[in-house]
């Protein structure tokens, strides 16, 4: 059998193989296996000083015991006995010992491996949150880059008067978009000095640079009293004033551009059109805004006069069944006395009461039915004017009644009142025939029309609608009383 790599004979004892780690002999030994060739003892691998070292070795070892053993001729055998039993126990010793420090080797190479694969694991897993670390904080740096390029963009934009406000139509679903676009732009302007022009040949105590200062100081001031009055108009502008709101700032921009004549300084018609649209954005959605609050003002009265059209059908609804009830009674009454012909005109009176019950009741479960009404007020709104709309009240008159309450001068002339049993869809034909001729077009609850009466009659007419009168001339009563210069009016 080969001898394994770095073991070689003992130099000692040829019996045993030693190891040689590369630079010395070591302690570890072990039995030479029988197959084993001759002692290395002169190999390449084995320097002559590890020879000198192991005879200086042998040398100490003798003189510690003394020098060379002579064994006498009659004391051999027992000494060669006491020799051999030294050796076997000295081969146990040295193969537990060499097996123990293989073993101890083999842990400690064990623990070795695992000690640094828990070293590179560590290090891999601190290698990652460093790297993780790391990107987390170029993160940091571009975000803060960013907001320096914010922040140096809004000090720009701020000293020339260009803020961030509140403007009505920020939160609008419609007009959001827009706005943002329109600031964007009339922004990016300001910042690259395109909303306002002046002369670039001035010069200021015959210095060309202290004159183009001069310019820039200027144009930044006006600049500023310029934005700060369309920053004003926006912020204080109405839903029906815009007009006045744009004559304001172009008369701003006026004063400012005579204030800068030396210089010739001029704001960006651009610019100025970029304001003015920033205005326009919020009376739209003041307009709505008011559009909306007026709608719901009036589907709350439409409410309340459903309510009322509801309770008047159900006290109707009561009193007719009590009237029923009390002519049942009667009749009975009048059957047990043997009147006849008194039972004869309850049963008639019965039947009345059964018939206005019975269109109650349509006229409670057809919500569609009702009065529409055609009315004017020349004293509250002159004449070609009239209101047209509809009502399910019992008492029609009593909603013509309220619609000419303290609210108006005048009472209301009504010139027609007719009941449908659709009067919904009457009443919405009247509006579309007359849709440009309505005075709001904005709420459309307000039902007013530049039309005369005889106009309105004449598309009834045209739609067959069956009509019991038209009144095409008002009385105006209360009018021509109030107001003596009315009798020249025609009846």
């Amino acid at each position: 059998m080969s001898v394994p790599a770095g073991w070689y004979t003992d130099p000692q004892n040829t019996s045993f193989v030693r190891y040689w780690d590369g630079r010395q002999w070591t302690d570890h030994v072990q039995p030479a296996q029988a197959q084993q060739p001759a002692p290395l003892q002169n190999s390449p691998q084995e320097p002559v000083q590890v020879q000198d070292h192991f005879q200086q070795q042998q040398v100490a070892d003798q003189a510690r015991i003394g020098g060379p053993r002579k064994v006498g001729f009659f004391g051999a055998k027992k000494t060669a006995e006491t020799a051999l039993a030294d050796v076997e126990r000295l081969q146990r010793i040295l193969d537990e010992r060499g097996l123990l420090e293989f073993d101890q080797i083999e842990a400690s190479r064990d623990e070795l491996r695992r000690t640094m694969e828990n070293e590179r694991r560590t290090w891999a897993s601190e290698s990652q949150r460093l790297e993780q670390h790391l990107r987390e904080l170029r993160s940091e740096l571009a975000q803060a880059e960013g907001q320096l390029v914010s922040l140096r963009a809004a000090a720009v934009l701020q000293e020339v008067g260009v803020f961030d406000f509140e403007h009505p139509a920020e939160h609008s679903a419609h007009l959001a978009a827009k706005l943002e676009s329109v600031r964007a732009q009339y922004k990016e302007m300001a910042r690259t000095k395109q909303a306002i022009h002046a002369t670039s040949n001035f010069t200021f105590n015959n210095s060309a640079k202290q004159g183009m200062k001069f310019v820039n100081q200027m144009s930044t001031i006006m600049l500023r009293a310029y934005n700060a009055e369309a920053e004003n108009c926006v912020k204080t502008v109405k839903a029906g004033d815009l007009a006045t709101a744009t004559a304001r700032l172009t008369k701003a921009m006026e004063q400012i551009e005579r204030q800068g004549t030396m210089i010739n300084l001029r704001v960006d018609e651009t610019y100025h059109h970029l304001r003015i649209q920033e205005m326009v954005l919020a009376t739209e959605h003041l307009q709505v805004l008011a559009a909306e609050t007026e709608m719901e003002r009036a589907r709350r009265e439409e409410l309340r006069e459903q309510n009322k059209a509801e309770a008047e059908l159900a006290a109707a609804r009561e009193k007719l069944a009590k009237e029923r009830a009390m002519h049942e009674a009667t009749l009975d009454a009048l059957i047990a006395n043997g009147d006849l012909e008194g039972a004869e005109r309850m049963r008639a009176k019965i039947a009345e009461d059964e018939l206005a019950l019975a269109d109650v009741e349509r006229r409670a479960a057809n919500i569609r039915a009702g009065y529409v009404y055609v009315i004017s007020n020349i004293g509250a709104f002159g004449e070609n004017m009239v209101k047209i709309g509809m009502t399910r009240r019992l008492e029609p008159m009593d909603r013509v009644n309220e619609l000419g309450d303290a609210s108006v001068p005048f009472r209301f002339d009504v010139h027609a009142l007719f009941y449908s049993d659709d009067a919904v869809a009457t009443e919405a034909m009247l509006h579309r025939t007359f849709a440009e001729q309505r005075v709001n077009k904005v709420n459309l609850r307000r039902e007013f029309f530049r039309v005369t009466p005889h106009q309105v009659l004449e598309v009834l007419k045209e739609h067959q609608v069956e009509l019991v009168e038209f009144t095409e001339v008002p009385t105006a009563e209360e009018f021509r009383l109030s107001t003596p210069e009315a009798d020249a009016l025609p009846v």
